[in-house]
C-alpha cells in the first residue's frame, strides 16, 4: 500500500475536507509513527514503522483527525492537540472506517483481545456498575432513615462513612435513575449528572452502544449542557486571556529587571 493509496482510503472515510498532502517518509522513528503539520495540512507517515497494513492505516486515521480538527475547528487548536473534541472526531472517524472496510478493530477481531473484552465486561464492569448501583440504594435508605430520626444526613455521610457528599449523592441518582450497570460506573456517574431524562436516556443507549466516553459527552452531553457559544465570542474572550497573560508577564518582567538593577547597585 502506497501514499496515494492510504489518502484514497481515508477520502473514502470523509471526503468534504480540506485538501492535504500525505507523505511515506521512508524512514523508521522511535519518536512517533506519524505527524500532522498544520500549517502546510501534511500527513507524515513513518511507514517504516510498520509491517502490518492496518496498524499503518491505524495511525493514518489518526493524523487525519488532526487535519479535521484544525480545519474545521471554530476556534484556534491549542498546543494541547489531544483534547476531547480531537479524540471524538477520532473515534468517528475509526468507526466509519471500520463500516467502509478501510480499517479493521483489531479488538473485535483478534479472538484474545475479544475473549479479554467479554471477561472485563462480565466480570468487573458490570459487577462493579451493580455494586455501585447497590451502594447507591442503601444511600437512599440511609438518607430516608435520617429524615425519620431528625438526623443531619450529610453529618452521617462525612462523619460516620467517611464518605463524600457528592460521590454519594452521584451514587443515589444512578440508583434512583435506575441505570444500566453493564455501561460501567464511571459512566453510570457521567450519565447521572444530564438533569433532562431524554438526554439521559440517549447517552445511557450510547454507551450500550459502544461509543466512548468523549463521544458521548461531545455529541450528547455538551449540547444539552448549554447553548453553543458564538465562534465570535469565543475569540473574543480567548484574546482578551491573552492579552491579560501577555500583561501579567510584562509586570513580571519589569520587577525581575528592577530587583536585578537593585542587586547590581
Amino acid at each position: 500500500m502506497n501514499q496515494d493509496q492510504v489518502k484514497d482510503r481515508l477520502l473514502q472515510i470523509k471526503d468534504d475536507v480540506e485538501e492535504f498532502s500525505l507523505i511515506f517518509s521512508g524512514k523508521q522513528s522511535k519518536k512517533a509513527h506519524g505527524l500532522y503539520h498544520p500549517e502546510t495540512r501534511e500527513i507524515i507517515i513513518h511507514n517504516r514503522n510498520f509491517t502490518d497494513e492496518n496498524a499503518l492505516m491505524y495511525t493514518a486515521i489518526h493524523e487525519f483527525a488532526h487535519h479535521v480538527h484544525f480545519t474545521t475547528s471554530a476556534v484556534p487548536v491549542g498546543p494541547r492537540a489531544h483534547n476531547r473534541e480531537f479524540r471524538s472526531i477520532l473515534h468517528a472517524l475509526l468507526a466509519d472506517a471500520e463500516r467502509a472496510g478501510v480499517y479493521g478493530n483489531p479488538f473485535r477481531t483478534d479472538p484474545e483481545f475479544a475473549s479479554l473484552t467479554q471477561r472485563l465486561r462480565e466480570d468487573f464492569l458490570a459487577p462493579n456498575g451493580t455494586l455501585v448501583k447497590s451502594f447507591g440504594a442503601a444511600l437512599l435508605e440511609a438518607q430516608e432513615l435520617c429524615t425519620r430520626k431528625g438526623a443531619r444526613f450529610e453529618d452521617y455521610l462525612e462523619r460516620e462513612l467517611a464518605l463524600d457528599k457528592s460521590t454519594a449523592f452521584t451514587m443515589m441518582k444512578i440508583s434512583s435513575f435506575d441505570l444500566d450497570p453493564s455501561i460501567g460506573h464511571q459512566n453510570m456517574a457521567m450519565v447521572a449528572q444530564i438533569p433532562n431524562g431524554d438526554r439521559r436516556r440517549e447517552a445511557e443507549q450510547a454507551f450500550l452502544a459502544g461509543q466512548s466516553p468523549d463521544t458521548v459527552k461531545t455529541q450528547v452531553i455538551a449540547p444539552s449542557a448549554r447553548t453553543p457559544e458564538d465562534p465570535v465570542d469565543k475569540l473574543v474572550k480567548e484574546r482578551s486571556r491573552i492579552e491579560k497573560t501577555i500583561s501579567n508577564l510584562q509586570m513580571r518582567l519589569e520587577e525581575i529587571e528592577h530587583r536585578l538593577e537593585t542587586l547590581d547597585s
